[in-house]
């Protein structure tokens, strides 16, 4: 194995402890940074040799040495999955590597820039990238979501509040309130770029570059779209992790939402759903058990996205200004959260794509107790106040459960004692429908056909111009 090393220990006689590389040493995690480290790097040797402080021969050997180590590593990463270098982060081995291929002009590279304006660039080059993954995968969700919600928009089952039947909804107007929160996250995360995509690279260890470069043109060279207005700020802020970490905690939240109402709705109590083999697993005691861990493991993750959230929020409270160590914790944190939350968004997708729906199953959850709401909205349209339909509406249940019979059973003459407005016994019956109850909420929004319908072409819009 090579010798270590390192970018700093001049004045240092003796090597850190054992324990203290344990605990200091980053390139496990960092290594995931190969690439961007690299692109840093190459635009940091190209903004040397335009500002006069890089030979071209240097600047030469330096790009074409960069482009062997980015394939060296990778080839590394992906025959053994880790690196086995002694460095201590991934910054050292790069520079290492470098020097190999490059000789002597490896140790210009460094020339005015500091491991804390390169860590947070690789990180923001890093978060840059991830969003769009994290935001396609999302978009496939909702397309997911949308397609199901436009073939089985016939399919009307329960809508529940407290977990107590309610009223009568479309299966479809039910996904899409699913949808419309996970539009709202990728919308979330897009708002997080402007912020994120500022440039800190020139800003040194903490008080700027002593050298006549152009930030803006590294910028812009980097992709970025601004740089970072302080170099205080450039290395000691990580108010885009917080965002990033405080977002995945909300999407994971939406994502358990949904997994708790499809688990639900999949149980034998229930059996709207039933989850494809790919998506469920059995049990090992009990022959018959078929269950939807897929979707319980998306459930549970929400509470390690909501605990890295807080636990860098804790990190961070009481720090002093610029880069302390603490932070070296802000990589291992993010790629978690990245991981974890890209896995549960196609768990989910597959979940959703490929569960069968039993419409019938979900129409015979289906009482008449659940059209209360429309008979006070007839007598509503009859004249009676509001309130004082609610009432008598109260009545009835209570003369129909005195009677052992439901609203839709009881005699007509039952209705017109408690009250006339009630009407004829085939104005009466008219109400106990199904299929007229959702056409009743047609405002904007609402579970009629035509409202579901709208929701849904605002979506496929929405998702074509969403999608690259």
């Amino acid at each position: 194995m090579a010798d270590r090393y390192q970018l700093w220990g001049g004045c240092f006689e003796e090597e850190p402890s054992a324990v203290l590389r344990r605990l200091n040493d980053s390139l496990s995690v960092d290594s995931r940074l190969y690439r961007e480290d690299v692109i840093g790097s190459k635009a940091w040797a190209r903004e040397l040799f335009r500002s006069g402080h890089l030979s071209k021969e240097d600047h030469d050997a330096l790009q074409s040495g960069l482009d062997k180590v980015v394939e060296e590593v990778g080839q590394d990463l992906s025959n053994h999955g880790r690196l086995r270098d002694p460095e201590e982060d991934i910054h050292s081995v790069v520079e290492r590597r470098l020097h190999s291929h490059a000789g002597d002009a490896a140790l210009r590279l460094h020339t005015a820039r500091s491991r804390n304006d390169q860590s947070a660039t690789d990180t923001r080059l890093w978060m840059l990238a991830s969003s769009y993954r994290l935001r396609n995968a999302l978009t496939d969700l909702i397309a997911v979501l949308v397609t199901r919600a436009e073939k089985e928009i016939h399919i009307i089952l329960p809508g529940y509040t407290h977990l107590q039947r309610a009223q009568p909804v479309r299966w479809s107007h039910f996904l899409l309130s699913h949808t419309w929160t996970f539009k709202d996250d990728v919308i979330r995360l897009e708002e997080q770029r402007k912020r994120l995509s500022r440039c800190p690279l020139g800003s040194g260890a903490l008080a700027g570059c002593a050298l006549a470069i152009d930030r803006s043109r590294l910028a812009q060279d980097l992709g970025f779209e601004d740089v970072t207005p302080n170099s205080m700020f450039s290395v000691g802020s990580r108010d885009h992790i917080v965002e990033f970490l405080n977002w995945s905690s909300l999407c994971s939240l939406h994502l358990s939402k949904l997994a708790e109402d499809l688990i639900i709705y999949s149980s034998q109590e229930f059996g709207f759903v039933r989850f494809s083999d790919q998506f469920s697993t059995g049990s090992s005691l009990m022959p018959q058990k078929r269950n939807p861990d897929g979707l319980e493991l998306v459930r549970g993750a929400a509470g390690l996205m909501l605990g890295n959230s807080v636990a860098f929020s804790c990190i961070l409270k009481g720090l002093p200004s610029t880069y302390n160590k603490d932070l070296q914790s802000d990589k291992e944190l993010i790629f978690t959260s990245y991981d974890k939350l890209l896995d549960c968004l196609k768990v989910a997708t597959g979940s959703v794509k490929t569960m069968e729906v039993n419409g019938e199953k979900a129409r015979t959850a289906l009482e008449p107790g659940m059209l209360a709401t429309d008979l006070a909205h007839a007598l509503v349209q009859r004249g009676v106040p509001f309130r004082r339909a609610h009432h008598l509406v109260g009545s009835a249940l209570r003369t129909a459960t005195a009677l052992g019979v439901d609203l839709q059973q009881m005699p007509h003459k039952e209705y017109l004692a408690i009250c006339p407005e009630f009407g004829s016994e085939e104005e009466l019956r008219a109400i106990f429908s199904w299929d007229a109850s959702v056409e009743k909420y047609s405002s904007a929004g609402g579970t009629s056909m035509s409202s579901v319908q709208q929701q849904i072409k605002d979506l496929n819009a929405w998702i074509n111009e969403t999608r690259p």
